[in-house]
């Protein structure tokens, strides 16, 4: 059902009327473990945009640790929406997202995790509005459900072991990505290899060490990661490093190679494609400026042969939600997407978090994103 009658003043009906943007800090039920920094408790900001005709759109910035993994943090993300974004875009159309992303470009570069969430809001408004999904507003889903996979993040196999029993048993999960990198890359195989052998052939295992060896590493390491069945290898040297990415790929004994933060706009991508740097691309909302720009990603990965992977930054319902409606979009998403964040989480942020069930994540129905804030919620994250 629409949120509110079309007028049939078209000004009115999409004038965008005000922007917000909110921190919230929300603790998770473990401790997440990645090559640079843990986390306790995620950090997001949520965007609330209302139109004229009171309809309120909700977007979602994520970070992990800060600007740790980007150079943006939810402070940054906030401040810059308040000062620089939000009134570039006040009083424009909210149904016009390229022109909004034309403007928001022209107000600040790069910050794309705010823009992101912002262009989120958007199409959320619209779409409630309009009584439609985002998905249809970007052409249409299809499919209503994606493969979801589970991170193993504590570090230590023995827990990560009943955590991944726990999924299989459940049938949450059955393919887990293992955040290495932070311990010696000896200590890494070992544990990996006590997880290979305890999930064995009832999981796949991918693997993310977040930029965390050098080239000399990765050459050892990957092809012991390969003889262990370790299906995906994300990110082994730093983004900058092209070049060993594209040595390493043609390495005998070298599973796939996905890469993360070294694409963050389409540009990226056709820089990784003509160094044939990797074999899969994630794609993350806060990376790529929005659903557009993931759209865009996606289709010069595709020009290139260049299979699709949903990444993530451990965001809410609502962020997640939002990379569902567009990777409902995409004709091939062959690793599916690890969008597990809610269930991370001690508590979320709408007031009907996302399906996952037989091992999948379920596209939510209604209008926008198509789900709803909770603003009590809101106010017990909110920080103060």
């Amino acid at each position: 059902m629409r949120a509110s009658p079309i007028t049939g003043d078209i000004v009115r009906d999409f004038a965008i009327a005000a922007i917000t943007a909110t921190i919230v800090d929300v603790p998770t039920v473990r401790k997440h473990k990645l090559s640079q920094t843990s986390v306790t408790a995620q950090s997001y900001v949520i965007v609330v945009v209302r139109l004229a005709n009171g309809v309120e759109g909700i977007g979602e910035a994520a970070t992990l640790g800060g600007p740790r993994w980007a150079e943006e943090s939810v402070e940054a993300i906030k401040a810059n929406i308040d000062a620089y974004l939000a009134p570039a875009l006040i009083g424009s159309r909210a149904d016009r997202f390229e022109a909004a992303g034309i403007a928001m470009d022209a107000a600040a570069k790069r910050n794309n995790a705010a823009k992101g969430a912002i262009e989120s809001a958007l199409f959320d408004a619209v779409g409630k509005t309009l009584g439609v999904s985002a998905s249809s507003l970007l052409g249409g889903a299809v499919r209503d459900s994606v493969p979801v996979l589970w991170t193993l993040a504590s570090g230590d196999p023995v827990q990560e072991i009943e955590e991944a029993e726990r999924k299989l048993e459940a049938r949450l999960h059955r393919t887990f990505k293992v955040k290495i990198g932070a311990l010696a890359p000896e200590a890494d195989m070992a544990r990996m290899r006590r997880l290979a052998a305890a999930l064995g052939d009832r999981a796949q295992l991918i693997v993310d060490a977040n930029q965390a060896w050098d080239e000399m590493i990765s050459a050892r390491c990957l092809p012991q990661l390969a003889e262990m069945g370790v299906a995906l290898v994300e990110q082994p040297v730093p983004a900058w490093n092209l070049p060993a990415m594209a040595r390493l790929r043609a390495r005998p004994g070298t599973p796939p190679l996905l890469a993360d933060e070294c694409v963050f706009d389409a540009h990226d991508m056709l820089t990784v494609a003509a160094a044939g740097a990797a074999d899969a691309i994630s794609l993350k909302v806060v990376k790529h400026g929005g659903l557009l720009g993931v759209r865009k990603v996606a289709a010069v990965a595709e020009a290139a042969g260049i299979a699709l992977y949903g990444g993530c930054l451990l965001e809410s319902s609502i962020g997640a939600a939002a990379h569902l409606q567009v990777f409902a979009t995409l004709r091939e998403l062959f690793w599916g997407c690890e969008h597990f964040g809610p269930q991370i989480l001690t508590g979320d942020l709408v007031t009907e978090p996302l399906r996952f069930a037989d091992f999948h994540v379920h596209l939510p129905t209604g209008p926008g994103l198509g789900v709803s804030l909770d603003v009590a919620a809101l106010r017990r994250y909110a920080r103060t």
